[in-house]
């Protein structure tokens, strides 16, 4: 038997980002913040998520450092909070831009995707590459999964 399959998953990385991000929610709050979006009444407004549900996401965000608040007082109102991507969660932008870029290739609408990403000093289409630290592009079937450092197996039970 392969050993890779009788490996101890509790310490992988892709399902602890699933449990902080893997939330539809979630992810549709980043895809807003990036959009511009950054008060409570913008999020509700254009997701509909229900206001309980949105606050607890949005509280979620913030202990994990994925965003941050401000402070914005409109004329007249108590100050309230906005909310500001940190690097942290500007460090989750290829990961949303590879779901819009796969989406746009097989979920689109037959008119085309409903947002573009560009990059804003010349233009161009984004998109999201795979690369090796030596700079090279990657397609997926080049890729080896090996035993990293925390690699361990599961106990004998």
């Amino acid at each position: 038997m392969d050993p890779r399959l009788d490996r101890d998953t509790s310490n992988c990385s892709i399902g602890r980002t699933l449990e902080v991000v893997g939330e539809k929610w979630t992810i549709l709050i980043l895809r807003e913040v990036w959009y511009g979006s950054s008060r409570f009444s913008d999020f509700e407004r254009v997701l509909g998520c229900p206001r309980n549900l949105l606050a607890t996401r949005l509280r979620m965000l913030v202990e994990e450092g994925i965003l941050a608040t401000e402070t914005y007082r409109e004329p007249g109102s108590r100050g309230r909070p906005k909310y500001v991507i940190t690097p942290k969660g500007m460090d989750l932008v290829p990961a949303v831009l590879g779901l819009l870029q796969w989406g746009d290739r097989y979920l689109a609408d037959p008119e085309g995707p409903a947002m573009l990403a560009r990059h804003r000093e010349c233009g161009a289409h984004v998109n999201v590459q795979v690369r090796c630290e030596q700079g090279h592009s990657v397609e997926a079937e080049g890729i080896e999964s090996v035993p990293g450092p925390a690699f361990r197996m599961r106990s004998a039970e």
